[in-house]
């Protein structure tokens, strides 16, 4: 796992070059935002639970498919791995948010993803849609903070979306 600091910092060590402007922009643009990245993470922690639940519900009630016999969430074991996958994909969005760096959704979250889900039977379009909830559900939690900038909690997940949303087609 890498954060941004160290992103650049390995960039510029594999090319032995000293850090010109844009690195240190780019680490500068880390440090402006880790208050903000600070307080989305807090709001993450002490509410995981019910931003899972949240999700959750309104997937099932938007897909209700997924619920019945021959659905994707049907059987305990089933509906207890879609909920366990919802849990993974907000914990793994707030690593990358507050590293401010992408590589651990690439490392173990995207990577091999939908091959698994493939030989697993899984749908992708339910796994994207609960991962657009949870950054939905956060931003509506974020935005009682007016010291929050929610374009920042949307990097992680869209970028999850993008990837999975390319890997389907």
């Amino acid at each position: 796992m890498q954060d941004a600091i160290t992103s650049v910092l390995n960039k510029y060590d594999l090319t032995g070059q000293y850090l010109d402007k844009t690195a240190i922009e780019e680490i500068n643009s880390y440090f402006n935002t880790a208050l903000e990245r600070l307080k989305i993470i807090k709001i993450i922690n002490s509410q995981s639970a019910k931003i899972v639940k949240e999700a959750s519900t309104q997937l099932y009630n938007e897909q209700p498919e997924l619920l019945r016999p021959g659905g994707n969430s049907y059987t305990t074991r089933r509906y207890a791995a879609c909920l366990r996958d919802i849990e993974y994909y907000l914990r793994y969005a707030s690593y990358a948010l507050i590293a401010g760096n992408f590589n651990i959704l690439d490392e173990r979250v995207l990577d091999g993803l939908k091959e698994t889900y493939n030989s697993l039977n899984v749908p992708i379009a339910p796994t994207v849609r609960s991962i657009k909830l949870l950054e939905k559900i956060i931003k509506n939690e974020a935005s009682n903070n007016i010291l929050i900038d929610t374009n920042i909690i949307s990097e992680p997940f869209e970028h999850m979306i993008k990837n999975l949303s390319e890997q389907n087609t």
